[in-house]
């Protein structure tokens, strides 16, 4: 079995900005946003990587996603972060050429706020349709009291 931090090393070269294994079974990568996709599909087609989730975090310069990837035969998880600078947190749609991403991308979009570019459906997951639109629940200056109940229509979120 090869070393998979030199497999990552040469199959993505310049994409990676770093790279850390804090521990024999995790790897680290950080890449821009705008490689994400060719890196991801990398890592899923052909480095044959299962994928687990992504997670978002608001940190103070933009939303930071890391996604979660597996590569069983070698006991190894692979985590590739970026970071979506603010004030309009965008990436390209990895769910338009691999589906397992499709509900996650919509997650992060409704509660974050993160754009998916050209996801093929971005229709609410989590929250009520009647939810109000710029209101994202898992960013930090969400309060609350930025909700209430004359915010919802009930009717139509079929509550």
């Amino acid at each position: 079995m090869g070393n998979v931090m030199n497999d990552l090393k040469n199959a993505l070269g310049k994409k990676i900005l770093d790279i850390t294994k804090p521990r024999d079974n995790r790897i680290y990568l950080r890449v821009k946003p705008e490689d994400i996709p060719s890196v991801m599909k990398y890592l899923f087609f052909d480095y044959k990587c299962k994928f687990s989730t992504a997670t978002g975090m608001d940190m103070r310069e933009g939303i930071e996603i890391i996604y979660h990837l597996a590569r069983e035969d070698k006991k190894m998880l692979i985590n590739v972060k970026t970071l979506l600078p603010y004030p309009n947190p965008s990436i390209e749609s990895i769910g338009k050429d691999i589906p397992a991403f499709n509900w996650i991308e919509r997650e992060l979009n409704e509660m974050l706020g993160v754009e998916f570019r050209g996801h093929p459906d971005m229709r609410r997951l989590l929250l009520a349709d009647s939810f109000p639109p710029g209101k994202y629940p898992l960013r930090k200056d969400f309060q609350n009291s930025d909700v209430n109940d004359e915010d919802y229509d009930y009717e139509r979120s079929g509550l």
